[in-house]
């Protein structure tokens, strides 16, 4: 139960173990489903109960640490509903605009505070927050399209083709069914060269346990050619290397 601070120890707890999966450079993911990520989409739902989010600790946490802005913002949003609950939150919320690393929090909030959480203030800014995730995945969905042809024209190096695979998808909050699907498709495409899908496994680990496991898993028993030997050779060694009591 929160106490007169208005926050949690269980909300501590959570706000602490965010941080430290910020500084791995791990996401957000949905609590007791931890196959899932923790998306913008369910930060600004508000008939979604996000149990130990809801905690104004751990929504502050990925309001000033995400490194994306839709995940960031979506954040600050939901922590409208308890900022002003007690003075500590309050000035916890404040603070924001000074902690994020994201232009859009601070303006956000600084709209917010300077109305005095005016509810008329308060709804536009959700209702623009929302359009600018939605616009924001879109960029990003395209910025992956257009690499993918780069990459087929040789007009950009598989090396970063990777890295800024990874980096969009995370940027743009792409759903992780998406992303598995995605990464499947490029290690079992035979348009990929090897090497690139080399580089894809190196990468595996940027994603969820579950998910990891779900790709190495499909791409082992996908259809046998003779190009995705040696690919699947490196997959099985991946899957050795699972926690064993989460391998199939």
């Amino acid at each position: 139960m929160p106490n007169n601070l208005g926050i949690t120890r269980q909300g501590l707890d959570l706000a602490l173990s965010l941080r430290e999966k910020y500084l791995a450079s791990e996401p957000p993911v949905i609590l007791d489903e931890t196959h899932r990520l923790l998306m913008p989409e369910h930060l600004l739902n508000r008939d979604i109960d996000l149990q130990t989010y809801e905690d104004p600790l751990p929504l502050a946490m990925v309001a000033s640490r995400d490194p994306d802005s839709p995940m960031s913002i979506a954040a600050v949003i939901r922590m409208f509903s308890s900022a002003l609950s007690t003075p500590l939150v309050t000035e916890v919320f404040s603070m924001l605009g000074e902690t994020s690393k994201h232009a859009v929090v601070k303006q956000c909030v600084e709209a917010v505070t300077e109305s005095a959480f005016n509810p008329e203030v308060i709804k536009k800014i959700r209702y623009k927050a929302t359009k600018f995730v939605v616009m924001s995945r879109s960029r990003y969905t395209e910025a992956l399209k257009n690499n993918l042809k780069f990459l087929m024209t040789g007009q950009i190096d598989a090396s970063v083709f990777v890295t800024e695979f990874f980096k969009l998808s995370e940027a743009g909050n792409l759903r992780l069914d998406i992303r598995k699907r995605l990464i499947l498709g490029l290690l079992t495409s035979d348009k990929i060269r090897p090497s690139i899908k080399f580089l894809f496994l190196e990468n595996l680990e940027c994603l969820p346990l579950e998910i990891r496991r779900d790709i190495i898993n499909e791409a082992i028993n996908s259809p046998d050619k003779p190009n995705l030997e040696v690919i699947k050779q490196e997959l099985a060694w991946l899957k050795l290397e699972l926690p064993s009591n989460r391998v199939n």
